[in-house]
């Protein structure tokens, strides 16, 4: 008895199958570039936000938005006071390890003075017991003509005799330089826009990479498929 039907295999699908081995390798390149891209780009916000984050030292101190520490060694009494900001003016020394020291201005809340009441005790020889310095944090703040004049008439003061230099207005600001660190101020949250664009690059590519491991364009494919085999099958069908 003669088969009444003869299935033919369809010498399409191995190329087919050829075909997505192919794109499985290349899918799994593009994940390997998506994590390499990944990995970079997490180290550049790391690297952005500590340096958002970052303390300098007052001597670094470029403009008025960079938040910068002073180790204060010696504090004179206060010489200035801004009332209405409950807020006052001091001498201080920062000492390095070399033993050079330096002088600067800071502001400080009036109710911290008994913060650093040791540290100016023991600057006055009111006490022999040597405190430890303290660090302070703040912001630049532009001395303005007023205060300059008080801190020039106040200074001979504080510095001692045998390492007095005479501070005018001419070489103020390069003895003292031309604004004070003011403690009140808390650190601010400074936007950073490279920091925001390296974030939403960060995230477009962990998306894509989502949709990569999980196919998501599989159902395309199937019908791209179902068109692609339907036109054979159409075009080399055989009518009575």
């Amino acid at each position: 008895m003669k088969k009444l039907f003869t299935v033919k295999k369809n010498t399409n699908y191995p190329i087919h199958e050829m075909w997505y081995e192919k794109r499985l390798v290349f899918k799994t390149l593009m994940c390997l570039i998506y994590l390499i891209i990944i990995t970079l780009l997490s180290v550049c916000i790391y690297q952005l936000y500590q340096e958002k984050l970052e303390i300098i030292p007052w001597s670094e101190a470029k403009s008025v938005n960079d938040y910068s520490y002073i180790n204060v060694s010696y504090m004179s009494e206060k010489f200035a006071v801004y009332e209405d900001e409950g807020k006052e003016i001091h001498f201080v020394i920062e000492e390095e390890d070399t033993g050079q020291w330096h002088t600067y201005l800071i502001a400080i809340n009036t109710s911290d003075y008994d913060k650093f009441k040791s540290i100016i005790d023991y600057t006055y020889e009111r006490t022999k017991e040597v405190p430890k310095p303290i660090k302070v944090y703040g912001y630049p703040v532009l001395i303005n003509d007023e205060l300059k004049n008080l801190a020039i008439t106040n200074l001979p003061n504080f510095v001692p005799a045998e390492n007095e230099v005479v501070i005018n207005k001419d070489n103020f600001n390069q003895y003292l330089t031309n604004s004070y660190l003011d403690t009140t101020m808390a650190q601010k949250d400074e936007f950073s826009l490279s920091l925001c664009l390296v974030i939403i690059i960060l995230v477009i590519i962990i998306v894509m990479f989502i949709l990569t491991i999980f196919d998501q364009d599989k159902k395309v494919y199937h019908k791209v498929e179902e068109v692609y085999y339907g036109k054979k099958k159409k075009t080399f069908s055989v009518h009575k």
